[in-house]
């Protein structure tokens, strides 16, 4: 079965390659060069396009979508909504990234908001899955950007909230959990040095949000490959490097470097009971 993972990731990181699909991002000022460079070394085009004025002309051009709110602003927040409804009105999937969704009530109602307008993918560490799930956690224990929970115990949250809203939910942890409401899979690649690392998990909502565009029929999946494939460049990376900062610049070369022998047999992804 891990095989058949494997291969469903090599077939998706390569129509990525491929097609090089445009995604637009409009995300937060800490993690756009890491995401940028994610997506480019991905085989992706990446666009940090966020002014109102351009949504209209831009966002119908683009295969996919990413909106991140780790530095929202009222300036930054009808842009966001502005491109989810026209993403979706065009029929092009979007992922959002509830960054820390429960340290403000005007965050929590900005989540809220764009979680209303249908996003194909939620991705987010656990303890923002269960705030946004809840949406009732503001001023709960939190740590900014930082989960103070285990991604398993966002599952039922996570299951909950895909239910509700019709969408993949992906939580990100020691084991990246994805599920549509019914199914759940584990994604095990990774290392723990990526923690230490600022905007990695921006990067990968970006990477999902390629692999979901060139294969929208197929979310679930898409969003469990993004992650592994993500995770298994980490674990590369690792290998030769002396702490956070080698580790970044060795993650965006694997990624780029990635064959089929190493994604087949190094992807690991398994059902969660």
């Amino acid at each position: 079965m891990e095989d058949e993972w494997g291969r469903r990731a090599w077939d998706q990181l390569s129509r990525v390659r491929d097609r090089s699909p445009l995604i637009q991002c409009i995300t937060n000022m800490v993690s756009m060069d890491l995401m940028a460079n994610t997506l480019l070394a991905s085989g992706a085009s990446p666009a940090m396009v966020h002014a109102a004025e351009e949504v209209g002309d831009f966002t119908p051009r683009v295969d996919a979508l990413c909106v991140n709110v780790g530095t929202l602003s009222p300036e930054w927040l009808p842009s966001m909504k502005s491109a989810a409804e026209v993403a979706a009105g065009a029929g092009k999937p979007w992922v959002l990234d509830p960054v820390a969704v429960a340290a403000s009530g005007f965050r929590m109602s900005a989540c809220r908001d764009l979680l209303g307008l249908a996003p194909a993918v939620v991705r987010g560490n656990a303890s923002e899955i269960i705030a946004l799930a809840s949406s009732h956690s503001i001023g709960g224990p939190h740590k900014g950007t930082d989960s103070t929970h285990a991604s398993m115990d966002a599952l039922e949250a996570a299951k909950t909230l895909a239910r509700a809203n019709r969408a993949i939910v992906a939580v990100s942890g020691a084991v990246d959990l994805i599920t549509d409401g019914d199914r759940v899979v584990g994604a095990h690649n990774g290392v723990p040095m990526m923690q230490k690392i600022t905007a990695t998990g921006c990067a990968v909502t970006a990477l999902i949000a390629a692999f979901v565009a060139v294969d929208p029929s197929h979310a679930f999946e898409a969003t469990a490959s993004a992650l592994a494939v993500f995770g298994l460049a980490g674990e590369l990376g690792m290998e030769t490097a002396k702490g956070p900062a080698s580790l970044r610049m060795n993650l965006i070369d694997f990624l780029h470097g990635l064959d089929e022998s190493i994604v087949v047999s190094r992807v690991k992804i398994a059902p969660v009971p």
